[in-house]
């Protein structure tokens, strides 16, 4: 689809991505900066969507990839929140169209904010304790639960999905941020790959551009990525809460501000 942006838009939009990577390989939420980023150069609103979908499915990846050669992600011990992940991710984007998302979008906040709490004041591990707890039965519900809800949450919504792996598997399963960036990075990478199927097949993406903004973010993501395993929580912790503010404030404005 040819949408006539001129080169220096693009250019703009991949710097954009760039960023946008490494800082949600770190803590999640770039969408903050390449969705707005989309609307101000004038693509419809589903164009966005399916746009930025692409774009992030590539940083994703690339992210997900770097954790896990760096062993800090177990496909085996998280199989049942992936399946479960992308088994939400298909129904939300099924229903989008199907029920209001206002009402949403006006209690998500309040969900986020009471996320940055607990991670003020939870006790982790430390970065060099990189265990994973026993598998109980009680973890393969836990993971059912989780990977549906916010698998289904990021094919309906979306924003702020990356936040909330991070506190919910801190909150569940008592590990360090460094192993919870993994989770949270490798299961938002199964969420995007499906809800980008959906996309493709309903024709809302625009090939070139996602492309060319999905190589900068696949940069971003693999400096964010590294970065993040380099200097541990004290790197993680201040950007992850910064990201949830960010976060945060635009939804609470972009919901209520207009009544």
């Amino acid at each position: 689809m040819e949408l006539g942006l001129e080169l220096w838009v693009v250019a703009a939009l991949c710097a954009v991505a760039l960023v946008a990577g490494f800082i949600d390989a770190v803590a999640g939420g770039g969408g903050l900066l390449t969705v707005p980023a989309l609307l101000t150069a004038g693509l419809p609103p589903h164009l966005v969507l399916g746009t930025n979908k692409l774009a992030a499915t590539f940083g994703s990846v690339t992210a997900s990839v770097t954790y896990y050669r760096r062993k800090l992600f177990d496909p085996q011990f998280w199989r049942t929140a992936l399946i479960f992940t992308a088994i939400g991710a298909i129904c939300g984007t099924l229903v989008v169209d199907l029920i209001s998302k206002e009402w949403l979008e006006r209690i998500i906040p309040f969900f986020i904010v009471i996320a940055a709490l607990y991670s003020l004041v939870v006790k982790m591990q430390p970065d060099d304790q990189l265990t994973l707890p026993e598998q109980t039965p009680k973890h393969f519900w836990q993971q059912r639960a989780q990977g549906f809800t916010l698998g289904f949450y990021d094919g309906l919504a979306g924003p702020g999905t990356g936040s909330f792996w991070m506190v919910s598997t801190m909150a569940l399963y008592k590990i360090n941020l460094l192993l919870t960036s993994g989770v949270a990075r490798s299961m938002n990478c199964v969420s995007n790959i499906f809800a980008l199927v959906t996309f493709a097949w309903l024709g809302h993406i625009y090939w070139a551009l996602g492309l060319a903004m999905g190589a900068c973010l696949m940069l971003g993501s693999y400096f964010g990525a590294r970065s993040a395993i380099r200097f541990g929580s004290k790197f993680i912790r201040p950007l992850f809460l910064t990201m949830v503010l960010a976060i945060t404030v635009r939804l609470l404005w972009q919901a209520w501000s207009n009544g």
